[in-house]
């Protein structure tokens, strides 16, 4: 069993001691801490909660719900609703803050609460750190029985997000239609399965095939949009007569698409081919994080932007964006971030733009693909005894590489022309993360495996 408690919130698995998982108790008091911080900071006596479907939702929705009316707090409840519409919703709502109830990609025993602040956005880590001092001091006041928060249930706020995402100047609902797309939908039997066909339809999108799209939580295979879990989709695209595939995770802000024949377009790629979409017809800069492939930043150029890194993590991404004044951005994972719209990942937002750029050019989405810089990223991690001293072996790495261009911001990212390697401390685990890109795969396991080298190498000196 597992409970982290971070700076971005609290997530857990469901069952076991208290403090050793995510336990009703565990949910009540950090939640309390949430609350006590929303009201001191923004003085509005509103939060917007809303959860994927994953089967312990329910349960934490309601421990959440009653614990903020405890404080005072008045509660909009989306029931199932993804992350970016409660994102929107907090804003529209003027509220003082959201919870996302929801494990992201993690398994379907996970669940976690994913915090905002009064703009729809991510709490900062310095929030995050006073959330958390709240919490263990248990420095909670609720309220007296006369002062009790009230109770709203909204599900009207899917369709509001698609009418904003409709009334986008760079959506074309017309051209979109005109294609008579056929798509295949994975929605992992989560909310996406509600939000995304609900899209396509307003969109004109006619020919609709719903893969695990009923929102009852049971994950049909592992819930990261990832190739190697997307099998199903793939060979259904790859026997049928589709134009593509969509693929999210179970709280939609990650995007991944399937091209014609099958084959995955590939997660990097996602924020590289809609980013190119909108700067062709808006002028700006574009942010995405340090482990994100260098697709991005060559597109950008040729479009006449500036490029800008960000450390991994989609609070810092969103500050980067907001300091470069960047018209997109996002993250390698398949995260869209569209500023004109709201400072979040969003993937029905992408999808829009995507099919719009798809419908525009004319092209396949195979043949979209083959339009960008083609390169491979290499996933791994190393992991060490708990007595090392992972900082010591970081700045040790930089020392030996002190000749490259290398950016500490997050970690240790070493350029080598086209080529570069990322390494990442895990904040829970000895791990380091070592994501490594070229423009062949056999580079870029090769750039990690020496890295790997030179890590054992250092442990080796001590």
């Amino acid at each position: 069993m597992s409970l982290i408690k971070s700076i971005s919130g609290i997530r857990g698995t469901l069952g076991g001691k208290i403090g050793d998982a995510l336990t009703p108790l565990d949910i009540v008091k950090f939640t309390s801490a949430y609350g006590t911080w929303v009201l001191q900071t923004s003085k509005k006596e509103k939060v917007v909660i809303g959860r994927d479907a994953r089967q312990s939702g329910e349960m934490v929705s309601n421990l959440v719900i009653g614990t903020l009316q405890g404080l005072g707090i008045d509660v909009v409840d989306l029931g199932l609703a993804t992350t970016p519409t409660v994102e929107i919703a907090v804003v529209l709502e003027n509220a003082g803050g959201g919870i996302i109830i929801s494990a992201s990609h993690n398994p379907v025993q996970w669940n976690a609460l994913k915090l905002l602040n009064e703009a729809g956005e991510f709490i900062s880590a310095a929030a995050g750190q006073a959330i958390l001092e709240l919490a263990e001091k248990e420095a909670i006041e609720y309220a007296k029985v006369g002062s009790l928060g009230k109770y709203h249930k909204d599900d009207s706020y899917l369709q509001k997000h698609i009418d904003l995402i409709l009334a986008l100047p760079l959506v074309d609902k017309e051209a979109i239609a005109s294609k008579d797309f056929n798509i295949a939908v994975d929605a992992v039997n989560s909310v996406g399965g509600i939000a995304v066909p609900a899209l396509l339809k307003a969109l004109g999108v006619k020919k609709i095939y719903e893969l695990f799209c009923e929102p009852n939580g049971q994950f049909p295979h592992n819930p990261e949009p990832l190739p190697e879990h997307l099998n199903v989709i793939s060979s259904e695209i790859d026997e049928g007569d589709y134009d593509l595939g969509i693929v999210v995770d179970p709280d939609v802000d990650r995007l991944a698409f399937i091209c014609e024949d099958g084959t995955p377009f590939g997660e990097e790629y996602t924020l590289v081919a809609v980013a190119d979409y909108v700067l062709q017809h808006q002028a700006g800069n574009t942010v995405s994080n340090l482990s994100s492939t260098r697709a991005l930043k060559d597109v950008t150029l040729k479009r006449g932007g500036q490029y800008f890194a960000a450390a991994v993590g989609e609070v810092n991404v969103v500050t980067a964006m907001k300091e470069h004044n960047a018209v997109i951005g996002g993250e390698g994972n398949g995260g869209i971030i569209l500023p004109e719209l709201h400072y979040g990942r969003d993937a029905l937002v992408g999808i829009a733009l995507f099919l719009t750029h798809l419908a525009k050019t004319g092209k396949t989405a195979k043949m979209l693909k083959s339009g960008y810089p083609n390169y491979h990223i290499s996933k791994n991690k190393i992991e060490l005894d708990h007595t090392i001293n992972v900082d010591l072996i970081l700045e040790k790495i930089q020392e030996r590489y002190k000749k490259h261009p290398i950016n500490s911001i997050d970690g240790v990212k070493i350029e080598f022309d086209n080529e570069w390697v990322h390494l990442r401390k895990s904040n829970t685990e000895p791990i380091i993360r070592i994501y490594s890109e070229s423009e062949s795969q056999s580079t870029a396991d090769f750039l990690a495996k020496k890295i790997i080298s030179d890590i054992k190498e250092i442990i080796n000196e001590k």
